[in-house]
């Protein structure tokens, strides 16, 4: 274990990151859209980062995919300037494809990552998620998903815990949400004033389970995706959650972002006919 500027890295875990082939990508990777004056969304390569704010003072929403680094880091030069750098650093949830490269981003930043308390073990080194389950659709990626990566990582000297009181750090006018059912202590990030939704993994975009959807973008809501989620009867609980805030504007983890009726229509489609968009008809994790 190697200390630097007060975060604990675990290279021996980063390592896992770096050392697996991950066939992925989409025609959406590289690609920024601004959703609205302040919030940006960026896909690097199957999954979407988020920047809010200003160059003067924004935030990054999780930290993308293993490798990508030198990537985001890019990424956020061409969109507020060279060295610029986030305030701090939001995770949605600590899986691989959210949290690949924040070990490396922050050797460089020495900025404090928050996360919600539940989500604290899979980033302090304690605690593993569970591997992908097979077994929940026919598409490729859900095939795949015994691959991924699903060790925790040790940044912590710098992760704390959320406020109590639900605002989000250097995020005025946004608060987070607890919307667990794909992870423990997955997050989304709502805010009042234009109904703009952040919504990380707990419904998304694209059926995440099919790579050829998947390197397509082909855009379709979704519940989160069935390979990694855990717990059923939150996940539902969590989408009618988010439903009910009605948002117009979201960003997902995964897919394009969503706005207006279409994002109303699909969302309610979405919890009246849970089990038959979002339900796995098999996994180990139902029931």
């Amino acid at each position: 274990m190697k200390k630097e500027g007060g975060i604990c890295l675990e290279h021996n875990q980063d390592s896992k990151f770096e050392d697996t082939f991950l066939p992925m990508t989409s025609v959406g990777s590289g690609v920024g859209i601004a959703v609205l004056p302040d919030v940006y969304c960026y896909t690097n390569k199957i999954v979407n980062l988020a920047l809010v704010g200003a160059a003067d003072e924004f935030v990054l929403i999780d930290a993308g995919m293993p490798k990508s680094a030198d990537e985001i880091k890019a990424m956020i030069g061409d969109h507020f300037g060279e060295n610029a750098r986030p305030k701090a650093i939001i995770l949605t949830h600590g899986h691989f494809d959210h949290v690949g490269s924040l070990v490396e981003v922050l050797k460089d930043w020495k900025v404090p990552v928050y996360a919600h308390e539940l989500e604290i073990p899979f980033l302090t080194g304690e605690k593993d998620y569970p591997p992908g389950d097979p077994s929940v659709d026919s598409g490729l990626v859900a095939k795949m998903s015994p691959m991924f990566p699903n060790h925790g990582i040790n940044i912590s000297g710098q992760v704390q815990a959320l406020p109590e009181d639900q605002s989000v750090p250097n995020m005025p006018g946004w608060k987070w949400v607890h919307t667990p059912g794909h992870t423990p202590g997955h997050i989304s990030l709502f805010r009042e004033d234009d109904r703009a939704l952040i919504a990380g993994d707990a419904f998304v975009t694209v059926k995440q389970e099919s790579l050829y959807k998947v390197m397509t973008q082909t855009q379709e809501i979704s519940g989160p995706p069935r390979y990694y989620t855990t717990d059923w009867n939150a996940a539902f609980e969590s989408v009618k959650k988010l439903e009910a805030l009605n948002p117009r504007t979201a960003v997902t983890g995964h897919g394009l972002p969503m706005t207006g009726d279409e994002l109303t229509k699909s969302l309610h489609n979405l919890v009246e006919n849970f089990n038959e968009i979002a339900m796995p008809k098999n996994s180990r994790y139902v029931n």
